[in-house]
C-alpha cells in the first residue's frame, strides 16, 4: 500500500506545486526520491508529531494541500489535540497518513498497535476516515482526499488483498464489492479484508455463499450498501483490525438503528475492549484475538446456519 500511496503523491506533487508532504522522521527508503524531486514540497519535522500538525495547519491556511505521514498511532493519538483544535476546527485540507494500521507492527508491542485510531478519528467532526483494503484503493484514496474538503485520515496496512476490481470506480463514501454472494454479507475495512475473503471461500463448503464488501470509507459511511446487504442477505458481519467500540461495526450498527433494521442480524468482529499485551506478527495476533479467517467462519456458522 505504501508504494501505491507514494505513486499517487508523486502524481499530485507533479501536477500541483501546492501539494506538500510532511514526515515525522519516518519513511526512510521511501521518501528520498520525493525529497530530491520536490525539495520545496517536502519537510521532515523530526520526531515531533505535535509540531508537524501545527506546521501542516499553517501551510494549509496558506492554501497548501498537505499530507502528513508517520506510523501506527503516532500521527493521530500522539497529536490528537493539534488535529482537533488546529486542523479540524478550521476545516483545513490536511490529510493524515498512518502506515501500519492494526497489528502491522505487532512485534513492537502495544505502543505500536493501532487498534483505536479508526474509532477516535471517526469521532472528530468533519474528518473523512479511509482504511483501504488493497494497494489500488490506497493509491486512489490519496488522489480522492487531495480534492476532498476538510481533514482526511488514511490508514494503510501491511496486509493487503489482490484486488479483483469487480468494481473499479473509487469514490469516497461508496463501498466496493470484492466478492459476490447472497447468503451473508461480510463487510471489512482495511487489509484484514484478506481474512474476510478467505473465510468466504471456506464457507462455500457449508453452503454459505458470502458477499464481501470493502468499506474503505468508514466516514462518511455507505448507507445504501448497508441497506442492500441487509435486504439481500441474512445478515451482516463486520470485520475490522480495530476495537469494536466506535469503529466500523459501530458505524454500521448506527445505520441499522436509524433505518429500524433488526440489529440482531449484525455481528461485529474486532478487538474487544482491551489492550493487546501480546507481541507477535500480524497474522498471529489476528488469530489470537479471534479476527482471522477461522474466527470469521466460525462466527458466521454459529449465527447464520
Amino acid at each position: 500500500m505504501r508504494n501505491a500511496v507514494m505513486d499517487s503523491l508523486y502524481q499530485l506533487a507533479t501536477d500541483n506545486s501546492d501539494v506538500m508532504l510532511l514526515t515525522a522522521d519516518l519513511g526512510f527508503g521511501v521518501f528520498e526520491d520525493f525529497s530530491l524531486r520536490f525539495p520545496d514540497q517536502y519537510l521532515n519535522v523530526g520526531v515531533a508529531e505535535q509540531n508537524m500538525m501545527g506546521i501542516a495547519s499553517g501551510l494549509a491556511m496558506e492554501g497548501k494541500t498537505v499530507f502528513t505521514y508517520s506510523i501506527g498511532n503516532f500521527p493521530t493519538l500522539r497529536c490528537l489535540e493539534q488535529i482537533r483544535n488546529d486542523a479540524c476546527y478550521h476545516e483545513l485540507n490536511i490529510n493524515i497518513i498512518a502506515s501500519g494500521g492494526g497489528f502491522s507492527y505487532g512485534g513492537l508491542g502495544m505502543s505500536h498497535h493501532a487498534t483505536e485510531d479508526l474509532s477516535i478519528m471517526r469521532a472528530l467532526p468533519g474528518v473523512t476516515v479511509l482504511a483501504p483494503s488493497s494497494a489500488w484503493e490506497a493509491g486512489m484514496g490519496v488522489i480522492a482526499l487531495a480534492d476532498y474538503p476538510g481533514v482526511g485520515y488514511l490508514r494503510i496496512d501491511k496486509s493487503i488483498i489482490e484486488d479483483p476490481l469487480l468494481e473499479s470506480e473509487f469514490q469516497i463514501g461508496k463501498a466496493r464489492k470484492l466478492r459476490e454472494g447472497d447468503a451473508v454479507t461480510i463487510i471489512s475495512t482495511g487489509g484484514i479484508a484478506v481474512e474476510a475473503i478467505k473465510a468466504a471461500e471456506e464457507l462455500k463448503d457449508v453452503g454459505l455463499d458470502c458477499r464481501v464488501l470493502s468499506m474503505h470509507t468508514i466516514k462518511p459511511i455507505d448507507v445504501q450498501a448497508i441497506c442492500d446487504a441487509f435486504c439481500d442477505t441474512k445478515g451482516i458481519v463486520t470485520v475490522e483490525e480495530n476495537t469494536i467500540i466506535g469503529g466500523l461495526g459501530s458505524a454500521i450498527a448506527e445505520v441499522c438503528i436509524d433505518m429500524k433494521f433488526d440489529v440482531k442480524r449484525v455481528v461485529r468482529i474486532g478487538m474487544n475492549d482491551r489492550y493487546s499485551s501480546v507481541v507477535g506478527g500480524q497474522e498471529y495476533l489476528r488469530g489470537y484475538y479471534e479476527m482471522d479467517k477461522f474466527a470469521i467462519s466460525s462466527k458466521i456458522q454459529n449465527y447464520f446456519l
